[in-house]
């Protein structure tokens, strides 16, 4: 066997830098801004703020809400006409959009496909831009009745030439409305006015002698996850 003998004024050269020694300390403290660090990467980057906010999908059709809302002034209502009486907002069938393209526009060629639904009666495959989770009913009319106006959940639809979605529609932003809902209440008759401010109006809902009772939407889960 071999033995290594050191004499008294031999020195050990350590096998790692001394500088090693504080890779425990570094690790106890790392680690917990790393986890944090982590944490808050994720709360923020993949929430819908950050995800869903700015979905811009390409239409089959190349419809221009800027042109038919904004400069035309046409009401959300004349295509969306189901959004006072049923809990989803009706996509128009092409018979509404034929109404006036009959005429107008009639032989363009970028509603070249309109005319073919209207034609064969296959409905268009137009892409769903606002999406909330199967667990959550929202209910259109009961918004829309209670005055909430169409740009505080959609925004400024009259001025997008491809709808795309301006508010994360996430529980948390939904809370935020149900527990302040006064910000997004205007009369009953501007609830389609896309730039009607009631901030600007001064618009008080309690004093409007148009509304027979006060807004109190449901701050518990069974209020929208039923």
């Amino acid at each position: 066997m071999c033995q290594t003998l050191m004499n008294e004024g031999d020195r050990v050269t350590p096998i790692f830098p001394k500088w090693t020694n504080q890779i425990p300390t570094m690790v106890a403290v790392g680690a917990p801004i790393a986890l944090v660090s982590v944490v808050l990467f994720i709360w923020y980057f993949f929430s819908p703020k950050w995800t869903d906010v700015g979905y811009t999908p390409k239409q089959p059709v190349a419809f221009s809400h800027q042109l038919h809302a904004g400069q035309m002034g046409m009401d959300c209502r004349y295509c969306h006409s189901t959004v006072e009486r049923a809990a989803f907002a009706a996509i128009p069938p092409t018979e509404t959009c034929m109404g006036c393209h009959s005429m107008v526009q009639a032989k363009s060629p970028r509603l070249q496909l309109v005319r073919e639904s209207y034609q064969s009666g296959k409905p268009i495959e137009w892409v769903k831009v606002h999406m909330l989770p199967e667990h959550a009913h929202f209910n259109h009319s009961i918004h829309v009745s209670s005055g909430v106006n169409c740009a505080s959940c959609h925004g400024r639809i009259d001025q997008m030439k491809v709808v795309g979605q301006n508010q994360p529609l996430s529980m948390g932003w939904c809370l935020d409305c149900h527990r302040n809902p006064t910000p997004s209440l205007v009369p009953k008759n501007q609830v389609t006015n896309l730039a009607y401010d009631p901030a600007k109006e001064g618009y008080v809902p309690e004093k409007d002698p148009h509304r027979q009772r006060g807004v109190n939407p449901p701050q518990h889960c069974s209020g929208c996850h039923y």
